[in-house]
């Protein structure tokens, strides 16, 4: 639908901004609205119960239109992530008094069902997980972050364990390598969430890369994460993603200085990228998030 739309310079910036993430819903701030276009506005409208509307799109043609005041984002923001929606916020990065052309704009934020510290989003009665899963070539990588707590943790092993842990911790949205979704679905189900990454993230020195740059530490030996190679690959896509999402200053804020605390069971081992205040550890075979 987007090739139907007239192109004024509005519109260009638009779809500019889209384009970078053309599966989110833009929230496209317009002066005290904040407004969706196209099929955007579609499926906000269907989401938010607002009233579709149509505005002019060059000689007679028109675009769908669909909004709401900026004051209340934290009204209509946690619909759409409940409703399974990844939201591109997207604000006026300058006055509109200040300038006679058109007004700045930039995304700030991209919110999505597992990345969110909105109040109005989060529930405290439990954690909302990130997980990320990489496919090993002996074993199954998987890590989870819920950056509103600061718990970051790693394990790697069969298939059977990782659904172990992904059932039990329950994230809110599973990232996974672009490609994997059958593997992903014939091992873990179709019931999460999820959102595919490019082949490159899932390396072992991208992730570690990532680790160690976050953590600001020459190693990941202090954690007793070394062997967990699968588990590694899975903990830096997550940073990714938080970079992604825009994120990394949330994380850095939430998990502050660090400590490690293992749990191992049977061949398999649990490890936990923590911060002090969240060092102690879970369970026996298989780790329970622990109640905001």
């Amino acid at each position: 639908m987007h090739e139907d739309i007239v192109l004024t310079p509005m519109m260009k910036q638009f779809l500019d901004l889209k384009a970078k993430h053309p599966d989110a819903v833009m929230l496209f701030r317009c002066g005290d609205f904040y407004e969706t276009y196209s099929t955007d506005a579609i499926v906000a409208a269907e989401i938010l119960g607002i009233t579709l509307t149509k505005r002019a799109n060059g000689k007679g043609k028109t675009i769908e239109m669909a909004g709401f005041p900026h004051h209340a984002l934290d009204t209509y923001l946690p619909k759409l992530i409940r409703a399974g929606k990844r939201v591109a916020i997207c604000d006026q990065l300058e006055d509109p008094k200040l300038t006679k052309k058109l007004v700045k704009r930039g995304i700030t934020e991209l919110v999505t069902p597992g990345v969110s510290i909105n109040d109005n989003v989060l529930n405290y009665r439990e954690n909302n997980f990130l997980a990320a899963v990489h496919f090993g070539k002996g074993a199954c990588g998987v890590s989870f972050l819920d950056i509103s707590t600061g718990e970051f943790l790693t394990a790697e092993g069969p298939f059977d364990y990782v659904d172990k842990l992904l059932n039990n911790f329950a994230p809110k949205e599973v990232l996974f390598e672009r490609g994997r979704r059958g593997m992903f679905e014939g091992n873990f189900g179709s019931k999460f969430f999820t959102f595919e990454l490019d082949d490159w993230v899932f390396t072992e020195t991208t992730a570690r890369e990532k680790l160690l740059k976050h953590f600001e530490v020459k190693n990941l030996k202090g954690f007793g994460v070394e062997h967990l190679k699968n588990g590694i690959i899975a903990s830096g896509a997550v940073l990714q993603y938080l970079i992604m999402t825009q994120h990394t200053a949330t994380l850095s804020t939430t998990t502050g200085s660090t400590e490690a605390a293992a749990v191992t069971t049977g061949n398999t081992a649990a490890t936990a990228f923590t911060p002090s205040i969240f060092n102690r550890m879970r369970p026996p075979a298989v780790p329970k998030p622990c109640n905001r």
